[in-house]
């Protein structure tokens, strides 16, 4: 029986959907195929452990998985939950129905709970443009994923959650942020407020007159003079970005792994400086 599953991969800060083609036959073999790198050649150990540890098991034939666009590097374990919903529908374990509706994604643990990924929100994105009706992830990354309009979004802790959701129909709960409300709400709560800063007058007032006239700054002194305390600052007295700005700086954090835990990143982007000694 063959079964299609949507995933994504990542290039840069732009995601492109992977259909997963999953196809159970007479014979024994397990083959996957499309460019994949080691990481994912390695999931059927991770799904063989969560399926099993759930009551559910890769059956023993011949299975073969392929990875289109066949001629695009897919990398890293956030095709697990993938892999493991086309083999259990592939071999009739569960029903899947409109299983073309959703982008699936997350790394497996043995005991079948799901780790985060990284690019939740540029797959989200795409997964709107591609015609998707819903997104089911992790949940450490449901509230980043949220941010886009018009895509259900579930976040999931457990294998066990995504096969009854299919099999059974037992719901998912859904994940919704208010983008706007969301970033107009912490514009004036920045984590490091220039406000904080007690004394140091002169340097307050350069950078005062460096943020207003859009001017360089360097700080020089000696370890614990308040060098990067007053740089971190800096940010709450730029001008807001935009909520477009904010959408951009949300992908690049998302690409990388930084924007699980919250939704549409507001503040400024800050990355501490290396110190150097003369």
């Amino acid at each position: 029986m063959l079964t299609k599953v949507f995933g994504s991969a990542v290039f840069g800060v732009e995601a492109t959907t992977i259909t997963v083609e999953v196809n159970v036959d007479k014979g024994v073999g397990y083959h996957l195929v499309g460019l994949p790198d080691n990481a994912i050649k390695e999931s059927n150990y991770r799904i063989a452990a969560a399926l099993l540890n759930n009551g559910y098991r890769i059956p023993g034939k011949k299975i073969t998985i392929n990875m289109a666009p066949a001629d695009l590097r897919k990398e890293g374990s956030a095709y697990d939950l993938t892999l493991a919903l086309g083999i259990l529908t592939a071999s009739g374990q569960i029903k899947s129905e409109n299983l073309d509706r959703f982008m699936i994604m997350g790394e497996l643990s043995l005991d079948g709970s799901i780790h985060p990924i990284k690019g939740a929100l540029p797959i989200a994105i795409n997964a709107r443009e591609e015609g998707f009706t819903a997104f089911i992830l992790p949940l450490g990354n449901a509230k980043e994923a949220a941010i886009v309009s018009d895509l259900k979004v579930y976040g999931v802790e457990n294998i066990k959650e995504v096969i009854e959701f299919f099999d059974t129909g037992k719901p998912l709960e859904q994940t919704i942020v208010d983008t706007r409300a969301e970033f107009y709400k912490n514009l004036d709560f920045p984590e490091f407020d220039f406000s904080d800063v007690k004394g140091q007058e002169s340097i307050k007032r350069c950078m005062e007159i460096a943020a207003s006239g859009g001017h360089n700054i360097i700080l020089i002194g000696p370890p614990g003079a308040g060098k990067t305390m007053l740089a971190k600052r800096l940010p709450s007295i730029l001008p807001p970005m935009t909520l477009h700005e904010a959408l951009e700086t949300t992908k690049i954090h998302s690409v990388v792994g930084k924007g699980q835990e919250h939704g549409i990143d507001e503040s400024t982007p800050f990355q501490k400086p290396t110190p150097h000694h003369f």
